[in-house]
């Protein structure tokens, strides 16, 4: 049995070969900050990792994923985006035998409800991935109390060019020396936190919000334009992908 580096190890070089990136976290940790309907129901020292998609998922797991796809989308109720994810995380899992894994999705809802199995949101800030802003970090906030206000995370590299697509649970492996690291805060202007939040929670489509900062990479020009092109409308972009 592999320890927890050796293993971190290897699952972190099999994604990224797909563009993936995962970072370890205990479910304690998850449990603590979620109310009870969405906590896991495992010993909180088990071992889980959140899966994040870099801005170069889409060249290096996605479009390859379409092209070698030889069934025009195996599961055609489900996103192409999601098969591909599937399959690479599939791929990169089979890779590390003899271990009792679970993956949950983010767009996996819990039976009989529209609750998601996953809040990966905070899966990734307790793993120290990313910063979860949320309106309970402003101080002083312009909004009424009774607004909804929905938190984004940002990464201290892409900003907030990643998006957060599953978390991988260790079922057997427990790693109580896991030692917590809080994830970095990279908006220390309070002022930038409630742009963040109103840019986001006013108009996410635009993309502003994922550059609020600078980021080291964004996804390429062709990324943007399949997220910006409604899910109906994408065969198009599907059978150019499969053609070059």
């Amino acid at each position: 049995m592999e320890t927890l580096d050796e293993l971190n190890t290897k699952l972190t070089e099999r994604l990224h070969d797909f563009g993936l990136e995962c970072y370890p976290f205990k479910i304690g940790w998850y449990n603590e900050r979620v109310k009870s309907g969405f906590q896991l129901e495992y010993h909180e020292d088990t071992l889980c990792f959140v899966v994040i998609s870099s801005p170069s998922f889409f060249e290096k797991g996605f479009i390859p994923f379409v092209r070698n796809d030889t069934e025009n989308g195996s599961n055609l109720k489900q996103d192409y985006l999601d098969q591909a994810i599937s399959s690479c995380l599939k791929t990169a899992i089979q890779s590390i035998p003899n271990y009792d894994v679970s993956v949950l999705h983010d767009y996996e809802m819990r039976p009989g409800t529209r609750r998601p199995k996953v809040l990966v949101q905070t899966a990734g800030h307790v793993s120290g991935a990313v910063y979860l802003y949320q309106k309970t970090d402003i101080n002083n906030p312009p909004w009424s109390t009774d607004q909804a206000i929905y938190g984004v995370c940002l990464h201290p590299n892409y900003i907030g060019w990643f998006a957060l697509r599953a978390v991988i649970i260790f079922q057997k492996v427990l790693v109580p020396d896991l030692v917590f690291k809080p994830p970095k805060d990279i908006l220390v202007d309070e002022t930038k936190k409630i742009e963040l939040l109103n840019r986001y929670n006013k108009n996410w489509q635009d993309y502003s919000f994922r550059d609020i900062l600078p980021p080291t990479e964004r996804y390429s020009k062709l990324q943007q334009e399949y997220f910006s092109t409604p899910p109906s409308e994408r065969s198009r972009l599907i059978e150019l992908f499969k053609a070059n």
